[in-house]
């Protein structure tokens, strides 16, 4: 989201099972991400998206209109909710339950094939933090050993619009270049 809006940053990484000091004195929950703004320290990701998009207001990635906009929070919240928790089982869980958040993000996948056909974006003309939320996604999927089938192109070539994007690529750090080839 930074990079789509030009926004110099310095990015810490942090292991989630072994916060830094830093990161438990200034959020109580001890969670990524977290934003060090001056004196203003915020923390989950639609509240750090939507004070980002408002302070930095171009390129906007919010739309416009009420509707839209509440449509697109109930995406992000959704994302937050059912995808995230998905890819991190995949990650850091058991063989168990490895195998089974791959089952269930190829299935959540799948079930929102018509969001990605209803628009350019995701439930918008235009690039919005819903893309900025889901991009990540799409782009460790293949690192999640999660294969869509020939029906779910869709996805991939949507994944492929906004992976082209320089800003996209300049956020990427080494390890998320490792995850997948660079689109061509």
């Amino acid at each position: 989201m930074l990079a789509a809006k030009g926004v110099t940053y310095e990015l810490v990484p942090v292991d989630p099972a072994s916060p830094p000091e830093d990161l438990v004195d200034l959020n109580p929950y001890h969670s990524v991400p977290t934003l060090v703004d001056r004196d203003l320290v915020l923390y989950a990701a639609s509240v750090v998206s939507e004070y980002l998009d408002e302070r930095y207001p171009h390129p906007p990635l919010m739309p416009v209109d009420p509707l839209s906009r509440a449509r697109l929070r109930l995406a992000m919240l959704r994302l937050e909710h059912e995808w995230v928790p998905h890819v991190q089982a995949v990650q850091h869980g058991t063989k168990a339950q490895a195998d089974a958040g791959r089952k269930r993000l190829k299935e959540l996948l799948l079930a929102s094939l018509p969001l990605f056909k209803a628009s350019k974006f995701f439930l918008n003309p235009e690039m919005s933090l819903a893309d900025c939320a889901i991009a990540p996604i799409i782009w460790r999927l293949p690192a999640l050993g999660v294969q869509l089938p020939k029906e779910a192109k869709l996805i991939e070539d949507y994944g492929n619009r906004i992976f082209r994007n320089p800003a996209y690529l300049r956020s990427l750090t080494p390890e998320e270049k490792a995850l997948r080839e660079l689109p061509q």
